[in-house]
């Protein structure tokens, strides 16, 4: 490789890194195939995720996705339609904190759900002969953890939220049982947010509580703490 071309390289990857990129749970890249999802779904809902990401604009038209694809318009809104039909992809109103105008913006989270069930599924298929789920009183399969939180929020999860969730579970290797179990202790603290509970999972595992016996042990701290 002569100098010119070198430095266009050199130049070309200095600019790819400065501009940033998209995180993407590697859940979703595993799945997508097994939920349904075509390749052009999938990367569509990847071209949005980046936009909000890294672009800042949570609700790009038609027509930017189309270019950015390189597709007819009319195709984009055929997968956008497909996508939001079948649950991947929903659209929520929201009030903009700088201009006080009533917007919109995409969610993904139904992309999330979908892919945690084929995976709790999947576990389920392949691991019959695992341990018995851990009870929170009584506990949810794993398809229902997003709408557990979502019932004790009140609302609905943002996808960064189901994605702080789906982490949680695959990067940290919490339990489903102390995942529930944290959230059950944080709805008692009143303090329902996911980084309350992300500090509780956080000093368990500093404490080495693996189920909900050592949790319910362990938990005098916190109430003892709590503002």
């Amino acid at each position: 490789m002569n100098d010119e071309l070198w430095k266009a390289y050199t130049h070309g990857i200095a600019a790819a890194i400065g501009e940033g990129g998209v995180h993407i749970p590697s859940l979703l890249l595993q799945s997508y195939s097994r939920i349904g999802l075509s390749d052009s779904e999938a990367m569509l809902l990847m071209q949005i995720m980046l936009y909000g990401q890294a672009e800042r604009n949570d609700f790009p038209t038609p027509e930017e996705l189309a270019d950015r694809m390189g597709v007819h318009v009319r195709e984009i809104g055929a997968l956008l339609g497909r996508l939001m039909k079948d649950g991947f992809l929903s659209i929520d109103d929201y009030i903009d904190d700088v201009t006080g105008l009533r917007s919109e913006r995409y969610n993904w989270s139904g992309w999330l759900m979908k892919a945690s069930e084929w995976r709790a599924t999947s576990k389920r298929q392949s691991k019959k002969t695992d341990k018995q789920p851990i009870v929170l009183e009584k506990s949810a399969p794993a398809s229902n953890l997003f709408s557990v939180f979502e019932q004790e929020f009140g609302r609905l999860l943002s996808p960064m939220e189901c994605e702080t969730i789906v982490s949680w579970l695959d990067q940290d290797r919490y339990s489903e049982e102390i995942v529930l179990f944290a959230l059950k202790e944080a709805v008692f603290a009143g303090k329902l947010s996911l980084r309350y509970i992300d500090r509780i999972l956080i000093e368990w595992s500093r404490n080495r509580v693996t189920n909900a016996d050592e949790a319910r042990a362990h938990a005098g701290k916190f109430h003892g703490g709590r503002a």
